[in-house]
């Protein structure tokens, strides 16, 4: 989604729930995140954005009731316990749940509406962008600080988000950049509650010292702050220690054709049934049509919807989602080791042989998609004792994009090479040339028609060079050998490396 708007077809694009399955992949964050320090064989940057999609976060979690609305609270979490006295408003993702019950008024509801339509237009990735401005809209009520009783504002903004902690925040703009920002321009109070350098000129503090304007945390640091904070939530029954991940589990649903069934009936009788294992796996049929009007087509082929419970016999109505094609990519190197096994999904004594995978190549692109779930997916077949393996690759080089006109190359972007004109006009060997040439396998290759004719001329130069000295180089005998050490250290380099 581009400003609201389908990249693909340019249509208005409006979120909605629906029900889905999903994998459980956050019961594996801990595993996944420690195992980031044991892949020296992975590039750094593949690690650290997995690190960062994971994103393990320790803080606290604690109430800030609802003033003049007994027995309502808004629930936040944060990793900053220690800057609490400095909290001076609260934003709620627009989102949230509560925020229909804390709007009372209807000119407020209308209004709450019309942004909410507005943030909807955003993609998750645009609403926590550093560059992009902070919209909030203030409510009527308001909320109370249990540290010192102060009663604040309550926001709903753009750059909170439903999915990450409770999908409330405590703004303390005199340490958060963002809610610096937000604070600013909506002229909040902001109060520093960690004593600056001398020579401090900034705007939000994220460095260290000790605290200040903080009631019974003066004069402790950070860490120390941070404890008494949450010793003092705990005692009073108000909060606990808490220990977040920006990870979501893996919703495995798409409303489409192309993907493996998802093997789940639903009878009257029995409910929500697994397919039995004999009847697996369960196969897509060919008599489907597929209209673009949205909703998976498998719904409208009887002969696959309707089905025999496989626990009581009766009619049953069989599930019309299919997997995430990430779900197949995922294992499919396991199959590689045993590729004609007919009795599972691989054969384990093949698997055992040749798994983990030596040398991977994948894209930068699937850093936090398909390497991510490949890797939580080969810990779930070794806890269901179907291998040994921890993770799927030792080592993986991550091959750089093609780019062109400032854009990764691609056919919905319009801004391809077609190779059959590549090599009609140059030759393949040219395309190959340039492509190995013009960048290092791990970097982007910034594609560059002149380049092309420039490794073409290169390859005439040889050719030239060749059919000049031709006579010469017939004469050369089979198993003529160089006379030097130099000559023979060379000729091995030269072998070698036709080799690699």
């Amino acid at each position: 989604m581009e400003d609201g708007r389908c990249w693909r077809c340019d249509s208005e694009v409006t979120p909605r729930e629906i029900e889905g399955w999903f994998f459980k992949i956050t019961a594996y964050a801990d595993e996944l995140l420690a195992w980031c320090d044991r892949l020296p064989g992975w590039p750094e940057r593949v690690m650290t954005m997995q690190r960062n999609w994971i994103g393990r976060s320790e803080g606290a979690e604690f109430d800030l009731p609802v003033a003049g609305r007994s027995g309502l609270a808004v629930r936040v979490f944060t990793t900053r316990p220690d800057t609490v006295f400095g909290m001076t408003y609260t934003v709620l993702a627009p989102e949230h749940p509560l925020v229909d019950q804390l709007v009372t008024d209807d000119r407020e509801r209308a209004a709450v509406a019309a942004f909410r339509a507005e943030v909807a237009r955003e993609t998750e990735i645009e609403r926590l962008a550093a560059d992009r401005p902070k919209r909030g809209l203030r409510l009527m009520a308001t909320v109370v600080n249990p540290f010192n009783n102060a009663e604040i504002p309550l926001f709903i903004a753009n750059y909170v988000l439903m999915g990450y902690g409770t999908g409330a925040i405590m703004a303390v703009p005199g340490e958060d950049q963002r809610d610096w920002e937000f604070a600013t321009q909506q002229g909040l109070p902001i109060i520093e509650t960690v004593k600056r350098p001398p020579d401090w000129t900034g705007e939000a503090y994220v460095g260290d010292g000790l605290k200040i304007n903080s009631g019974f945390l003066d004069g402790l640091t950070i860490v120390a702050a941070k404890r008494a904070a949450i010793d003092w939530l705990v005692a009073g029954g108000l909060g606990e220690a808490k220990i977040n991940y920006r990870l979501r589990d893996w919703g495995i649903s798409r409303q489409r054709y192309w993907g493996a069934p998802i093997p789940i009936l639903y009878c009257d009788r029995c409910g929500m049934v697994a397919e039995k294992e004999e009847n697996l796996p369960v196969v897509l049929p060919r008599n489907v049509q597929i209209s673009g009007k949205g909703g998976s087509p498998l719904a409208d082929v009887a002969s696959f919807v309707n089905a025999t419970c496989p626990r009581c016999g009766g009619r049953a109505r069989r599930e019309t989602d299919t997997m995430d094609t990430f779900v197949e990519s995922s294992w499919y190197f396991f199959r590689y080791c045993s590729p004609t096994y007919e009795g599972g999904m691989f054969e384990r004594s093949a698997v055992d042989y040749w798994m983990p995978v030596d040398q991977y190549i994948g894209g930068i692109e699937h850093a936090v998609l398909h390497l991510l779930y490949a890797r939580f997916y080969t810990k779930v077949l070794r806890d269901l004792g179907l291998t040994k393996a921890d993770e799927p690759f030792v080592a993986l080089l991550s091959q750089g994009m093609v780019i062109k006109d400032g854009a990764k190359m691609s056919k919905s972007k319009g801004n391809v090479v077609d190779p059959d004109d590549l090599i009609r006009t140059f030759g393949a060997d040219t395309a190959r040339l340039f492509s190995l040439f013009a960048a290092p396998p791990e970097k982007d290759l910034d594609w560059n028609d002149h380049g092309v004719e420039g490794g073409s001329r290169f390859l005439n130069r040889v050719w030239r060079f060749v059919l000049v000295h031709v006579e010469d180089i017939k004469n050369v005998g089979r198993d003529a050998a160089p006379s030097t050490d130099t000559g023979r250290a060379f000729r091995r380099v030269i072998h070698e490396t036709a080799l690699a």
